[in-house]
């Protein structure tokens, strides 16, 4: 180990990833002269010296302040670990680790330490996306008092509130033995909610047993990430040509956009741009409620493809969306040189035929259909974007048949609540997710009931919708008694015209009833969870849910955003019956209650996940990891180990 007198310590943010070695070494002293005067190196810096006094505990919270991460051994840029009074660190502007020896609050030595990086770059690339996890795994809007939280230093507490210390905002974390921890809320990044399959165990504050596990679970979670690059591994060796992105076409497409796009809209488009800018195929879900602007991404997407001489499909679970996202793309890429084809079983056998013709001959540019597209007639000429809508009515034999064909294939899926192996996979790193929760300007909140099965506040309900010339969703998810529903609310609301769908409805019959509600001949629609996808009608503002206890989570949640597409204030009624109640469907039930604000679809996926269980996505050793130190850390921790083995 070699002695040196001083060492300099830079924050982990991004205007410092930005910076290789070198540059610290040359601009060594405007950064110190910087540090007398500027409040952002004084925050994000620290200059130590041999025979320096600086008391031990202040530096462990500037470390922390700085976004380092507490381990048990140092050995990656960004850790640091304490025994006694030799603190470990290894920074972010340095090729190697350094230990610092305090006698009392005395720096006495500061050695350099035998663990290096070999590839400074690639450990950047690293650290840049440890930033953006930890921003995506610490969602901490509407947090409640009793909930668990994990802190990426300390372990499992219980979260108590908010109180201000020193001046400064912290959340109040409650640890075993009645220890309590204050943590600033410009450093929640290091809090992430707990889910697991069990109750946690509340950690003790300043025993090593936090940073043990995290070790341990690091090694077991490094035989996880080379089995899941193994089987991924055709995927990842998977090349194709960038594409060139022609911004004339892009700005006029935007141009015909009724709507002022939402940042996370923006975010969304830039992310599958920087995608498709790459040799690797892109495989991104976009995650955001009904109606924040999911579609319009996918029509960006679809022009970014086809202005590069790409085929584009669009797969949806049902022919009604398929036949209303037809429409809107033809009216959307109108005074574009884009030719747009919906292909479904409605269409007679020759027009069938002639859609075939023309995509095999690359007549077609897109193409929007349900299931019939992975049929084995048809034949692309140079298919290379695949978008899914939505995401969770596909199985994976499903979503794997296209890309069989066409191995390099970028794949878009489109979802509000992702299913729990999408999560999982997305949260580990093989897939890239884009977040949508910034509902779009003017749009209120569904105003959710959850309540005992009651025919007068059904009656109540709708004679309310009809009074302002609204309509009404109606869900029986029973075919064989639909009909006397519709018959027993024809007695409760006489004189009102209602109209009836379900999975079992000639197509072309189907089609027709729901024109016949968009265009407010019916007023009230009677419909099993068929309606669950899609239909965008914003005169439909109430949704009543004859028993909601039969749907799962986010069923259920997809299914309450069918209303609520406007600026009206809308509602939604979810029955039970208090006799059938389930320990688990009564659970259900209150995340959906609680799940009141826009943009929760993320946090409802990963409720439903989390109610789930483990299921087949992990074994019963991850699944105990899990239950150890939370999925969002334990996913953390993966996506980390893949990076590094990417290489």
């Amino acid at each position: 180990m070699e002695n040196i007198q001083t060492i300099l310590i830079a924050s982990i943010t991004p205007y410092f990833l930005e910076k290789e070695v070198f540059w610290f070494q040359e601009n060594l002293e405007e950064i110190l002269q910087s540090l007398k005067t500027q409040s952002f190196f004084q925050d994000n810096v620290v200059f130590l010296q041999q025979g320096q006094n600086y008391n031990i505990s202040e530096f462990l919270r500037k470390l922390d302040d700085m976004g380092y991460e507490k381990v048990f051994d140092v050995g990656e840029p960004g850790e640091f670990s304490q025994k006694g009074g030799v603190i470990e660190v290894f920074p972010i502007n340095r090729l190697e680790a350094v230990r610092l020896d305090f006698l009392g609050n005395t720096i006495e030595s500061i050695e350099l330490l035998d663990i290096k990086i070999t590839d400074e770059k690639k450990s950047k690339e690293i650290l840049h996306k440890k930033l953006k996890s930890q921003t995506l795994f610490s969602d901490l809007k509407n947090l409640k008092e009793g909930e668990y939280l994990v802190h990426l230093d300390h372990g499992v507490g219980r979260y108590t509130g908010i109180q201000e210390l020193a001046g400064e905002q912290c959340h109040v974390l409650e640890y075993a033995q009645k220890d309590t921890l204050f943590v600033p809320v410009q450093l929640e990044r290091k809090l992430s909610r707990y889910v697991g399959f069990s109750e946690p165990v509340l950690a003790r504050l300043g025993s090593a047993l936090w940073q043990k596990t995290k070790k341990a679970i690091k090694e077991n979670v490094e035989k996880l990430a080379k089995e899941l690059l193994a089987l991924y591994a055709e995927k990842e060796t998977m090349t194709r040509q960038p594409y060139i992105m022609d911004r004339e076409l892009e700005s006029q497409l935007a141009s015909g956009f009724a709507y002022q796009e939402t940042p996370d809209q923006l975010k969304a488009i830039e992310d599958i741009k920087n995608d498709l800018e790459k040799e690797k195929p892109m495989d991104r879900i976009v995650c955001g409620d009904v109606g924040f602007g999911k579609t319009e991404v996918a029509m960006r997407a679809s022009l970014m493809a086809a202005s590069n001489n790409y085929q584009v499909a669009v797969i949806c679970p049902t022919t009604i969306l398929a036949s209303q996202h037809a429409e809107n793309f033809k009216k959307r890429f109108a005074k574009l040189p884009v030719k747009i084809a919906l292909l479904s079983r409605l269409q007679t056998k020759a027009e069938q035929k002639k859609i075939l013709h023309d995509i095999k001959n690359g007549a077609v540019d897109i193409v929007i259909g349900t299931h019939r597209i992975l049929s084995s007639d048809v034949e692309f000429k140079k298919l290379q974007l695949l978008i899914l809508d939505d995401e969770q009515r596909f199985g994976v034999k499903q979503k794997e048949k296209l890309r069989h064909k066409n191995p390099a294939v970028d794949m878009l899926s489109l979802s509000a609540t992702p299913i729990p192996r999408t999560i999982y996979l997305a949260l580990s790193s093989f897939k890239n997710i884009s977040l949508m929760q910034t509902p779009p300007k003017g749009r209120t909140a569904i105003e959710m009931n959850v309540l005992p099965y009651s025919k007068r506040i059904i009656k109540e309900a709708i004679e309310f919708e009809l009074a302002r010339d609204g309509q009404v969703y109606f869900l029986h998810n029973r075919v064989s008694t639909i009909e006397k529903i519709k018959m027993d609310l024809q007695v409760l609301i006489p004189d009102t015209r209602i109209g009836v769908i379900h999975g079992r409805v000639d197509e072309k019959q189907l089609v027709k009833t729901m024109d016949e509600f968009s265009n407010r001949k019916t007023q009230i629609l009677v419909a099993t969870t068929i309606i669950e996808n899609g239909i965008d009608l914003p005169n439909v503002n109430t949704i009543i849910v004859e028993d909601g206890t039969k749907l799962g989570l986010a069923q259920a949640y997809q299914i309450k955003g069918r209303v609520g597409r406007g600026q009206t204030q809308s509602f939604a009624y979810l029955f039970y019956k208090p006799k059938f109640l389930t320990p688990i469907a009564k659970e259900r039930l209150n995340a959906l209650q609680e799940a009141k604000e826009l943009g929760s679809g993320y946090k409802i996926a990963i409720k439903d996940l989390e109610l789930r269980g483990a299921g087949n996505i992990l074994g019963k050793e991850q699944s105990g990891s899990i239950n150890k130190i939370g999925l969002n850390l334990y996913c953390q921790i993966l996506a980390e180990a893949v990076e590094k083995m990417r290489g």
